[in-house]
């Protein structure tokens, strides 16, 4: 079959550059070239090219051949940013005023979102804002503001590109869809309406570039990439799925997990715990900051913040399921049974799934790594890993015979993978990692609460 103009130019953007969006690769979090990687680093290790200071975001790294884009919040003020690979120096900042701001989880910071690039100009998505193109120069070369959006945790799901395309999943409460813009002007090219409510994982494309694939609550979908139509629904997914999904195009499976709730509280206990003048209702001074309740009191009924048992049940019914890993074979029709799926132990778990050599890693809080057979589901192995404990917002990646697991406590751990996988090296940044690494051409680039590492 020939290839599109479209399918060609992506081509030849992944070929020029291999980590040019979330997580490298097709979002697979596996570096392509650059043969071996740092194993031992740290900030005064002597492998360290440069260490350069950050504005407050979580975005993860992305890179072209000479630069590192990345994006920041401070004072109310949203920043694209752009160093030079080779020295870390900062060449520009651009700023964008906030245009709305919706309560989200504690975690989702106004810059989590991380970009795109096309090899040259970057892509930026921000859900205080919208969309919004710079060039290698940081000349603005178009913005489309975007939302307010309803969703009850913040979005979550990053731009990618597909050919001349920037695509965009908005997952929210009401009014989902997915969208495509002109790389070149930022126009509009498809929207298409969509039946998940809340999500946050970034889509990906199949291995012949012309199906997005995308996951959303309780349901695993694909649109074709020329128009956005709706080809396929698998309804094997978990309500909330917090995770991006995974491809293995050797074998044409694609991997994903969220989380649900198979009991719920009674809201009488809910009562019991925070209704402090007996009303009977609870509004945001006596629940605070516990986000199940913020979710009920805002994103159900007439949205005015206040809990009463009808919203949160509504609430209850809206996360009621099964928490899982599920494994999809694309081979085979969406109707059918999934490959495997494994329903242990997904409740805490944040980071998206690496799949390396034949396996399934997943990592949970508490530095509880899980290693699953990719094809039979099998778990061949889960152990703490030692000395990384902790929470995990971080996803893994992998490069050079190695994977790397961040926590937030800003440990690093370097593993030899494999059906028993071991510690090779624990690195210690005593700084918090929120965001995904980024390996490229032997090199690895690492996000902390503070600074951008970059280790040879």
């Amino acid at each position: 079959m020939r290839l599109s103009l479209s399918v060609f130019l992506l081509a030849c953007c992944i070929e020029a550059e291999d980590w040019s969006r979330f997580r490298g690769p097709n979002g697979s979090g596996i570096a392509t070239t650059g043969g071996s990687y740092p194993v031992e680093f740290h900030p005064s290790s002597a492998n360290l090219m440069w260490r350069t200071p950050l504005r407050p975001g979580k975005s993860s790294p992305v890179l072209t051949d000479q630069h590192i884009f990345l994006t920041g919040y401070e004072n109310q003020v949203l920043y694209t940013q752009c160093f030079d690979r080779a020295t870390g120096k900062l060449l520009w900042e651009r700023e964008q005023a906030v245009a709305h701001k919706a309560g989200v989880n504690a975690l989702n910071h106004p810059a989590a979102i991380s970009p795109v690039t096309d090899g040259s100009n970057v892509y930026v998505f921000f859900k205080d804002y919208g969309l919004l193109s710079y060039s290698a120069s940081g000349k603005l070369r178009w913005s489309v503001p975007l939302g307010p959006f309803t969703n009850a945790q913040g979005l979550g799901a990053a731009p990618i590109l597909a050919g001349d395309m920037v695509i965009l999943q908005v997952d929210q409460l009401e009014d989902s869809y997915i969208a495509a813009f002109a790389a070149s002007n930022g126009k509009q090219r498809w929207k298409v309406a969509r039946e998940e409510s809340e999500s946050w994982g970034t889509p990906l494309l199949s291995k012949d570039s012309t199906v997005i694939f995308t996951v959303g609550a309780n349901r695993i979908g694909g649109h074709r990439v020329s128009d956005g139509k709706r080809l396929f629904t698998s309804t094997h997914a978990s309500p909330s799925m917090v995770a991006s999904p995974v491809l293995d195009a050797a074998n044409d499976v694609l991997y994903a997990f969220g989380y649900g709730y198979q009991t719920s509280i009674p809201f009488s206990r809910m009562l019991e715990r925070s209704d402090k003048n007996k009303d009977g209702k609870l509004t945001p001074d006596e629940y605070g900051t516990v986000n199940v309740m913020r979710a009920a009191g805002h994103y159900m009924g007439n949205g005015d913040g206040i809990v009463t048992e009808e919203k949160w049940n509504q609430w209850n019914a809206h996360v009621q399921g099964l928490s899982g890993l599920v494994a999809l074979d694309l081979a085979k029709p969406a109707t059918a049974p999934p490959l495997w799926r494994y329903d242990k132990g997904f409740d805490s778990v944040i980071p998206s799934p690496l799949v390396y050599g034949g396996i399934v890693y997943s990592v949970r809080n508490g530095g509880i790594l899980t290693a699953f057979d990719a094809r039979t589901g099998e778990v061949v192995k889960s152990a703490r890993i030692p000395g990384a404990l902790g929470g995990y917002a971080s996803s893994p990646v992998a490069g050079g015979g190695h994977l790397y697991f961040c926590n937030e406590e800003g440990k690093v751990a370097v593993l030899k993978p494999g059906r028993d996988w071991e510690l090779v090296q624990l690195n210690d940044f005593k700084e918090d990692i929120f965001a995904t690494p980024a390996l490229s051409q032997g090199k690895l680039y690492i996000r902390t609460a503070a600074a951008l590492y970059a280790f040879r």
